[in-house]
């Protein structure tokens, strides 16, 4: 009579109903589903045949048994009651692998350990040697599993996980596993198209997984047949012929499949280098007779002309973005997307993968069925589509999508806007300048315009924290209508777009202006990051100084718009002068002096960051490194040891210190407020005797000490600094200057 084993499938989290379907097929007896494993039971020859067959599985575990333990020495007798001399030869190499904890063994590290001692003090006690024990390589993998009292024990008998096929050695940035592609093909009903003649098309092809995977399919060939080995060619209960046979039948299948004429399956994309990645992974499958890729952008996607192609499936994964300003761009793409499947697809079946469902809004189409998915930690849908029954519906074009009302009401704020601070902008020679301010109370947020050197237009939208009264999804729609009402108004591209959450740090965040944004953010990377170019710069010119732009990388730019009159006041302040400019940023101030003949300058900021950027300042705008000096220090430190050797030395002052800062490298922690005293003495000791102090800040609750406008003639500037497009906020900024008496 044939031994009977009861088995564990592991899987993706979402595919088990689907595994066990497959499991159904392939002729085992499913005994219950689990959460991201299926347990069934069988002769050794399924556990073989699931290892070589299933396209959804990641591991299959042969189940030794179970036991109650409540703490260690239980485990230990557990796991040393088994028979080990049976699995492994104890001239061999042991793995153990343990997770879960209860109420007595609350460290999965140490439940291993103990594991291990046992496996090792049975092999020695029995057989008189035992094996070695490493992660590498193994002969045999221990799997333990403890929930709650109930001790899992099991061997894996796959080695690698099954969704590692063999033939992928070239991927893209962000793939989707073997095994989840299968899924989704099997969702779409890629099996049933296939054996129709229907085709299967994919426009953003990426590495080529979902075409390898439905040509797999199609063709009838085991998805384990690349592989090197299972884990089970080395348990010592291995039984090799009817391994052997089972693999002589899956390569009769293989032949059999692959010598009919299959169904058209193609893959496109626009970059070329990711589909010399496809082309080597569907050779390596054995599949470059039958798959093809080509290059060409969504724009272009349509049905091969080549042969008579039947209707069937389009798949796709598209890159769905993790920031807004990703996602905004994005919808171009989508959009795109629907536009090419009614155009061309009329009688064809789509699917949609992706993380983020709102995007497939742009395409234009409805789905009617999605899954629910995760793409490794990521939650993702499915969405399929009738593109026949969607190919009739009204207003097709959804590349331009019409504004909705609440959108409409923003267009109309900016285009009143545009009439007004845009034609002064024109007028005054302003290239960079703030279009809206929160006009709209529920609209809180700012627009900047920035323009190129090159002529190019962008906007930087700042979206101010919403209050807590504010429920996040309303939040997020009104902004998303400020970027689409932004884009249509001043035409930009979506890559054109940068946007941001603007809110007040609290002290331990204050470094973030520092930080790049991608290093605030989380760090699972997402497909959406594939090809999205957010490192770039511009420049932007002010006044004849070329200033470099940075929208998507930092908190800020590397231009504070609203002292553009500041730079300009300062620039008349020091011609012919000496100055120092403590806290430069970008020192674009000291760019702006130079140019109106300033003879020396120093500029101080403790930012590697913002002194390598004020270095391209400088070379652009042609300036002499001799006369004009950057320092990467502590202003504080700075400021205290310059007393004693610099008395006299500056004819102008700018000091523009943060609000507050407790930067990991600065020595003290700088609170405006409290110290703008002791910062104005200082400075005004290293004036000459004409010299001149314009101190700013941007607190709006900001008063100046009484005894410093006893001591100095102190001049509020404030106003006067002002520009048309920050009038709205006449708070945004302090400036001050100060002189001796």
């Amino acid at each position: 009579m044939t031994e009977k084993y009861q088995f564990t499938a592991t899987c993706p989290k979402g595919l088990e109903n689907l595994l066990a379907d497959e499991l159904r097929q392939l002729g085992a007896s499913v005994e219950k589903e689990q959460p991201a494993a299926v347990r069934f039971a069988g002769d050794l020859q399924m556990g073989y045949r699931v290892n070589l067959w299933s396209r959804l599985a990641n591991r299959v575990l042969l189940n030794l048994g179970q036991s109650r333990i409540e703490d260690a020495e239980a485990l230990y007798r557990a796991v040393a009651d088994v028979p080990w001399e049976e699995h492994i030869s104890p001239n061999g190499v042991l793995w153990v692998q343990f997770s879960g904890t209860n109420r007595e063994i609350r460290n999965s590290q140490f439940g291993g350990q103990k594991a291990k001692d046992a496996i090792v003090d049975r092999l020695r006690k029995v057989t008189g040697a035992r094996p070695d024990v490493d992660k590498r390589d193994p002969d045999l993998s221990v799997m333990l599993r403890l929930h709650r009292d109930l001790l899992e024990i099991a061997i894996d008998l796959s080695g690698d996980s099954l969704h590692r096929r063999g033939y992928r050695t070239h991927i893209g940035a962000a793939p989707l596993k073997e095994n989840l592609a299968a899924a989704l093909l099997m969702r779409a009903g890629w099996p049933k198209i296939a054996e129709e003649g229907g085709a299967l098309l994919d426009p953003m092809c990426g590495s080529g997984t979902f075409l390898v995977e439905a040509a797999l399919m199609a063709a009838d060939v085991a998805p384990g047949l690349l592989r090197e080995e299972f884990g089970f060619e080395r348990w010592l209960n291995h039984q090799s012929d009817i391994w052997l046979a089972l693999r002589e039948e899956a390569l009769q299948r293989r032949a059999a499949g692959l010598a009919k004429v299959l169904p058209e399956i193609r893959g496109y994309d626009a970059d070329a280098k990711v589909l010399f990645a496809a082309e080597s992974n569907i050779a390596r499958a054995g599949l470059d007779r039958h798959v093809r890729v080509s290059c060409r952008p969504v724009a272009g996607f349509k049905v091969p002309s080549h042969r008579e192609v039947q209707p069937g499936l389009v798949i796709v994964n598209p890159p769905y973005g993790e920031r807004l300003g990703e996602q905004e761009a994005l919808r171009e793409t989508y959009a795109e997307l629907g536009q090419q499947l009614k155009q061309e697809f009329g009688g064809w079946k789509a699917g949609i993968f992706t993380g983020n469902p709102d995007l497939c809004h742009s395409t234009g189409l409805r789905s009617h069925k999605q899954y629910k998915l995760f793409n490794g930690s990521i939650p993702s849908q499915l969405l399929l589509f009738d593109i026949h029954a969607q190919s009739a519906e009204k207003g097709g074009d959804s590349s331009a999508p019409r504004l909705s009302d609440e959108a409409q009401m923003v267009a109309n704020r900016l285009q009143k806007n545009l009439r007004t601070t845009g034609k002064w902008a024109q007028r005054n020679g302003v290239t960079c300048y703030r279009l809206y301010d929160a006009d709209l109370p529920e609209y809180s947020a700012a627009i900047d315009v920035y323009h190129s050197v090159e002529g190019e237009r962008f906007a930087h939208i700042q979206e101010y924290r919403a209050p807590a009264s504010i429920p996040e999804q309303k939040a997020r729609t009104r902004l998303m209508d400020l970027v689409r009402a932004t884009r249509q108004v001043l035409g930009l591209a979506p890559g054109n777009i940068s946007i941001k959450e603007r809110r007040r740090h609290s002290h331990k965040d204050s470094g973030a202006q520092y930080q790049k944004q991608t290093q605030r953010r989380s760090a699972g990377q997402q497909r959406g990051d594939q090809g999205a170019d957010n490192t770039r710069t511009f420049w932007a010119d002010e006044y004849g100084a070329k200033l470099e732009i940075n929208l998507w990388d930092y908190l800020d730019t590397g231009l504070f718009l609203d002292h553009r009159p500041v730079r300009q006041y300062l620039r008349k302040l020091a011609a012919g002068k000496r100055l120092l400019n403590l806290f430069c940023y970008t020192a674009t101030a000291t760019v702006q002096a130079a140019i109106g003949g300033c003879s020396e300058s120093t500029s101080v900021d403790l930012s590697k960051t913002y002194q390598a950027w004020g270095q391209r300042n400088f070379r652009e705008n042609g300036m002499d490194p001799y006369c004009h000096q950057l320092i990467e220090a502590d202003c504080l430190q700075w400021l205290k040891a310059a007393q004693d050797n610099r008395r006299g030395h500056y004819d102008v002052i700018f000091l523009d210190p943060p609000t507050f800062s407790n930067s990991a490298k600065m020595q003290g922690i700088l609170d405006i407020q409290r110290d703008h005293p002791d910062l104005i003495r200082q400075c005004m000791a290293l004036l000459n005797s004409g010299g001149v102090l314009l101190f700013s800040n941007n607190l709006r609750s900001f008063k100046m000490d009484a005894e410093i406008q006893a001591a100095f003639a102190v001049e509020n500037l404030s106003v006067k600094l002002l520009d048309k497009d920050f009038q709205r906020n006449p708070k945004i900024h302090n400036v001050w200057e100060i002189r001796a008496r």
